[in-house]
């Protein structure tokens, strides 16, 4: 399986999960970089409310294809129970490339909303992901192992 993980960190969370999944999958891995300083306390206000209002961002241009690999992993936070606006960027830019993929969905979040973010993931995408991975804050070695196994049989199916 030739995979990929496209993942989006404000914080560096979102992406100390994508460098497990990538180094477990032995996966090439695409950082989402969203051009709008989400920095600071206005950053963070600014990245909630751009979320919660579904809107779209300007990203970096991505160097890897999806249509290039078999697996698609899509990582974010989430941020006022929603997936992040580079998240939303990215699939809205890349929909039909990620339609021909097994595509698997995986989420940081600190609070609550992990059930609306993924729907609202799920709708964006068009359909059901192959496996799911929703991790709470605090991705500590072997905190999350089981959910991990759990995630990687599932998507290995």
């Amino acid at each position: 399986m030739k995979a990929l993980v496209v993942y989006y960190s404000r914080t560096g969370t979102t992406k100390a999960l994508a460098d497990t999944l990538a180094k477990e999958l032995g996966a090439d891995m695409e950082e989402i970089v969203d051009l709008k300083n989400r920095r600071g306390i206005f950053g963070f206000l600014s990245a909630g409310y751009s979320a919660y209002r579904k809107s779209l961002t300007n990203i970096k241009p991505p160097e890897k294809d999806p249509s290039a690999y078999d697996t698609v992993l899509l990582g974010t936070p989430i941020w006022a129970s929603n997936i992040t606006p580079a998240l939303r960027t990215y699939i809205v830019q890349k929909k039909d490339a990620l339609k021909q993929k097994k595509v698997a969905f995986f989420m940081t979040y600190s609070g609550t909303g992990m059930e609306k973010a993924m729907k609202s993931l799920t709708d964006l995408y068009g359909a059901l992901p192959a496996a799911s991975l929703e991790i709470v804050k605090g991705i500590e070695a072997g905190k999350f192992k089981e959910k991990l196994d759990a995630f990687m049989a599932k998507l290995k199916s």
